[in-house]
């Protein structure tokens, strides 16, 4: 019988991922937050864990919700009265994923985060984590073929609202 790896491995080993699926989701200020969320709850529960689980499925499930928990929270943050409405829609304040900073690549991750939410998790989990459709589906709580389907939708919008595409 095997033992799992210590738990400093696995966020060191999938660290990286769950950082760039939140920063997808939230932009890097709440990815940030949201990200030691999720390695604060995964710490309490790893003992628990099956030695057979998807870790990386695992921990992209508690960073979903998470980032699910940061949006909510938002929601419910007074506004600023001296800030424009102009500038809520563009977000502001929410920087960059990892990889911005490329030519369009700002645009890019606008796009990104315009598109609708199961589109834009779909596109974040299966592209960005690598996972496959059947993980994403217990994540979003649907069927296998729906988050193909938003994977599919969500890269369809991209091609026709990025300017230079959405990468293959």
């Amino acid at each position: 019988m095997g033992s799992k790896q210590p738990f400093e491995r696995v966020v060191a080993e999938h660290g990286g991922t769950v950082l760039r699926v939140c920063r997808v989701l939230l932009g890097r200020h709440d990815a940030d937050d949201a990200w030691s969320e999720t390695f604060l709850a995964a710490l309490r529960a790893y003992p628990d864990l099956p030695e057979t689980a998807n870790v990386e499925a695992w921990l992209v499930t508690i960073a979903h919700r998470k980032t699910i928990d940061v949006l909510r929270a938002r929601g419910r943050q007074p506004v600023p009265v001296g800030e424009l409405p102009a500038e809520r829609a563009g977000q502001a304040g929410q920087a960059e994923p990892a990889g911005a900073g490329v030519p369009g690549g700002d645009c890019l991750w606008q796009a990104v985060r315009a598109l609708p939410d199961k589109q834009r998790q779909a596109v974040a989990y299966h592209h960005v984590a690598g996972l496959p459709y059947a993980e994403i589906a217990q994540i979003l709580g649907g069927t296998t073929e729906a988050a193909r389907r938003a994977a599919a939708d969500g890269i369809k919008n991209l091609r026709k609202n990025y300017p230079g595409g959405a990468p293959s």
